[in-house]
């Protein structure tokens, strides 16, 4: 099983992924953009290809303190084991963008990951941060799953281990090409009708409310959710073992039902015999060392 977030934005979410975590055994991928790493104040050390400097679809940081808050969950993140994967920057299509601005972005996601703490003014940065951001950062998810040959090929210069933006017609192997790992969000059946639909919370709102925030009634939405995750993973539980990989952000859409799913569904799974729900880093080096075989706990890694 590979659970990953999108974004990592909001406070409260970090923590309450990092509980979700210590509940379960469970190690995530945290997706980082990296405006959420400048304030308003700092904003305009982000200059996004075309655009104009201190602009990004996706806002930044409301504050100084803010950074320093989610810095510090970062770091204790990493810490507990997870991965910092990134999710760029200002969260822009870039479908149309050429190498350079692939370059472009990739270079700033990387000045401002490292230099946070001191482009922000903040104290205290940890011993092993900056290993962290010059050589750790090994995955990455293109924002609103947009992909070009260009960023593929970025993406293997700077020698990321993987990229995570693909889709499949259901769980899926990631495939290597050019020397990196891709992997697939998977659709899967949901709802009466069994319509697929791809495992991300954010399509399952378009596909519940068209993508309009509706009060989770009778938590009709929560329940339909959490028994389309459920039968995924039993499909490949009880056959091939095909990890099964979700994909979240840190929004609430529909008064939280899809964040609520996921809790009862990891608490349900991730402890099972022969299931590990871990990061797409970890998934790469157990199956590594497996010889390319994925080990027995292939369901979930």
């Amino acid at each position: 099983m590979i659970i990953s977030f999108d974004g990592a934005h909001d406070l409260a979410q970090w923590r309450r992924s990092r509980t979700l975590a210590e509940n379960t055994g469970a190690t995530f991928t945290y997706f980082v953009s990296c405006v959420y790493l400048l304030s308003q104040d700092t904003r305009r050390g982000y200059q996004a290809p075309g655009r104009a400097a201190g602009r990004s679809n996706v806002g930044f940081a409301a504050s100084k303190q803010e950074v320093a808050d989610r810095l510090a969950e970062i770091w204790k993140a990493h810490s507990e084991g997870h991965e910092i994967a990134s999710h760029g920057c200002g969260h822009y299509d870039g479908k149309e963008w050429n190498r350079s601005d692939w370059d472009r972005e990739f270079d700033a996601f990387s000045t401002i990951l490292r230099d946070a703490y001191t482009i922000n003014g903040i104290r205290g940065e940890p011993d092993g941060w900056k290993a962290l951001a010059g050589g750790a950062i090994r995955g990455f998810r293109a924002p609103y799953l947009s992909t070009n040959k260009a960023l593929f090929a970025a993406l293997a210069d700077r020698g990321f281990a993987y990229e995570a933006s693909g889709v499949s017609r259901g769980p899926a192997e990631p495939t290597e090409s050019g020397g990196m790992m891709h992997f697939a969000l998977p659709q899967i059946p949901e709802g009466p009708s069994e319509r697929k639909v791809i495992a991300m919370d954010y399509n399952l709102f378009v596909r519940h409310s068209g993508g309009t925030e509706k009060a989770d009634t009778d938590s009709i939405f929560e329940n339909r959710t959490y028994k389309a995750f459920l039968q995924a993973f039993e499909a490949q539980y009880s056959g091939k073992r095909i990890p099964l990989q979700l994909g979240f952000h840190f929004t609430l859409m529909n008064d939280g039902a899809y964040w609520r799913a996921l809790e009862r569904f990891a608490e349900q799974v991730c402890r099972r015999p022969g299931v590990a729900c871990v990061s797409y880093l970890d998934y790469l080096k157990r199956t590594t060392s497996s010889k390319g075989v994925a080990p027995e706990a292939g369901v979930g890694g």
